[in-house]
């Protein structure tokens, strides 16, 4: 790692600790030429599948989509920060070990569903009425049973 104010090319690692969850290791660094000090961050990068919409357009996969969706549906909820970057954490994992060069938009749907349903009952159904394109007050009141019947 190269010193960000000398570019000297040997730094040294003086202290390193495990992020949030475990997601990210943090290293404390200092230059042996300068003698600055300065912080890394290493995370692990993931491999994530191209996304099929259903309009038959293909496009990158997008955590922002993601987050945004999410973030709509706990609205005025008691959830979290933290409920919420690792629900989001945990979408994205589950998507990146499909293992598949490509996916439809529908599987990452069905994903975040699955995990809001274990955190909240209200954001699953605001997540769901829009995803699922509810059209009335009787799509509403099956998902309603459907959730009564798998607890």
């Amino acid at each position: 790692m190269r010193c960000p104010y000398c570019h000297y090319e040997d730094t040294k690692v003086a202290d390193s600790r495990l992020g949030v969850d475990g997601a990210e290791v943090r290293r404390r660094r200092h230059c042996t030429e300068c003698n600055e000090r300065f912080t890394t961050y290493e995370r692990l990068e993931r491999r994530y599948p191209r996304i099929l919409k259903s309009n038959g357009s293909v496009e990158p996969f997008n955590e922002d989509k993601i987050r945004r969706g999410v973030m709509r549906s706990l609205e005025k909820r008691k959830v979290s920060n933290s409920e919420i970057e690792r629900l989001i954490e945990k979408v994205c994992e589950n998507i990146s070990k499909l293992g598949v060069d490509q996916t439809e938009s529908s599987v990452i749907g069905e994903e975040i569903l699955r995990e809001l349903g274990k955190v909240d009952d209200v954001a699953y159904v605001r997540f769901a009425s829009v995803y699922r394109r509810f059209e009335n007050v009787n799509d509403f009141t099956q998902e309603l049973k459907k959730i009564e019947q798998e607890r």
